[in-house]
């Protein structure tokens, strides 16, 4: 099982390999395996080709290759057909019985590639509508299709103390940019008890962080009849025996409601982190994005969260070069990024992608001015975040442990897996993956930090 893209792919793929697991299929290494199942990334052109050089990579091993995942959900039988190498294209319809279409792979049988639709249609307009006829067979990964003999199935592919878990899938904002509801269809939540479930199986499988996963968290509970139910879920979450951290991702700045910054903020168990997709500062061009929002109220919004939480984490991306983008927009957006004083900050340069509305878009900027705006932004943000960090020197940190040996380093509350930078524990001590210990900034290392742990009594075991 090899996993492309986002975190949301990372679940589908440990669900797919418990359902495959529960079916008679053993998880074997590359050079052993009969079949490789690549799960794809179909958000951005790099990534299409991540996908596909993965897919020519697996077919080199000489086993069966089989391409699940959003690629393979966007692109169907295009992709089979300038992808031969590839013995099945599947889609989401294929996942419940994924183990079936393996055994036909192995047997040599021709399957039908996957056929696209625009899976915004599949499900109710009205959302509250939408958990019946989930229930009645849309497939919709990881939901209804999940076996429930044991509550759960899924299988852990590692051994990291921190689990993505899944709070909802698809997603029903309009981004002219993203055709990510196109494939991935309307936004559905799993019920309360569901994740509740989950979190628990996770907690008994050594996950000491869960990292709670959507396209946007911010909408949970929008069909549940609760927009209420993440403000709620939160506490219980953090209450689940052995969970040490929740930390919330992908969260929608226009959506921020007061009660849900609050519940972030100051539940005991939550990690004080706000990943907050603005995408832009300027008014003129996130209303072409088809979003919503300012300068002044996306700082507003993060006055907000300051007041009640001073250290608290708050990373962003931003797109550069979106069509329109005038020099005062770009300036605009380069100086709410210097106020903003973000911990950590992805930069993007617009590109078309096919099927969306601003890949019409006739104000296109030029390539040329794109790459520099992001060359310009890049080194801003490069010195930005590295102030940032030095600001927490002589603060104090609890950090999730996650490697130790010849390094040990883990992370703070204020970051995020894998792309906000980690701690660097300096003199630990024994120490495992796992255990939280409480320890003072004392340097940093460009947006690392560097830590100490403040005496023995301090450090708790996860």
């Amino acid at each position: 099982m090899v996993t492309l893209g986002c975190a949301r792919n990372e679940v589908d793929s440990e669900e797919l390999a418990g359902n495959l697991d529960q079916a008679g299929w053993e998880l074997a290494d590359p050079e052993q395996a009969d079949v490789v199942v690549v799960n794809t990334c179909g958000f951005v052109e790099s990534a299409k080709k991540d996908s596909v050089d993965t897919l020519l990579a697996a077919a080199d091993t000489g086993a069966k290759v089989v391409a699940v995942g959003c690629m393979a959900e966007r692109y169907g039988a295009e992709l089979a057909e300038h992808l031969p190498e590839a013995d099945a294209v599947l889609g989401f319809d294929h996942y419940a019985n994924l183990a079936e279409r393996l055994d036909d792979v192995l047997a040599g049988k021709t399957i039908p590639a996957h056929q696209p639709r625009d899976r915004r249609k599949m499900l109710p307009i009205t959302p509250v509508e939408r958990p019946a006829a989930a229930a009645n067979g849309v497939a919709v990964p990881g939901h209804g299709w999940v076996p429930t003999s044991r509550g759960v199935a899924r299988r852990r592919l590692d051994d990291s103390p921190v689990a993505s878990l899944k709070l909802a899938s698809g997603c029903d904002r309009r981004c002219s940019f993203c055709a990510i509801p196109s494939f991935r269809g309307s936004f559905l939540s799993r019920p309360p008890e569901e994740v509740l479930g989950e979190a628990a199986w996770l907690a008994q499988q050594g996950a000491k962080e869960l990292f709670l996963v959507s396209e946007n968290s911010t909408s949970y509970g929008k069909d549940l009849a609760d927009p209420r139910a993440l403000e709620q879920l939160l506490p219980q979450l953090a209450a689940v025996p052995g969970v040490e951290r929740v930390r919330v991702s992908y969260l929608q700045p226009a959506e921020m409601r007061p009660g849900l910054i609050r519940a972030i903020a100051g539940t005991e168990g939550v990690a004080k982190y706000f990943d907050l997709s603005f995408q832009h500062a300027s008014h003129s061009v996130l209303r072409r994005m088809r979003r919503f929002g300012s300068t002044e109220s996306f700082l507003q919004l993060i006055d907000q969260i300051r007041e009640l939480a001073p250290e608290a984490g708050i990373r962003s991306n931003f797109i550069v070069g979106f069509p329109g983008e005038t020099e005062e927009d770009f300036a605009e957006l380069a100086e709410f990024i210097t106020r903003a004083r973000l911990d950590a900050v992805g930069i993007f340069g617009y590109s078309d992608e096919e099927g969306t509305e601003a890949a019409g878009f006739a104000d296109k900027v030029d390539p040329d001015v794109v790459d520099e705006r992001v060359g310009h932004l890049s080194d801003l943000v490069d010195e930005l975040v590295v102030q940032r960090a030095e600001d927490r020197i002589g603060t104090e940190v609890d950090v999730l442990v996650e490697r130790v040996g010849e390094e040990c380093a883990g992370r703070a509350e204020h970051q995020g897996p894998e792309v906000d930078g980690e701690c660097l524990v300096t003199d630990p001590g024994p120490v495992q993956v796992g255990e939280v210990l409480r320890c003072q900034v004392v340097d940093t290392d460009g947006v690392d930090l560097v830590v100490r742990p403040v005496g023995d009594a301090n450090r708790s075991e996860g």
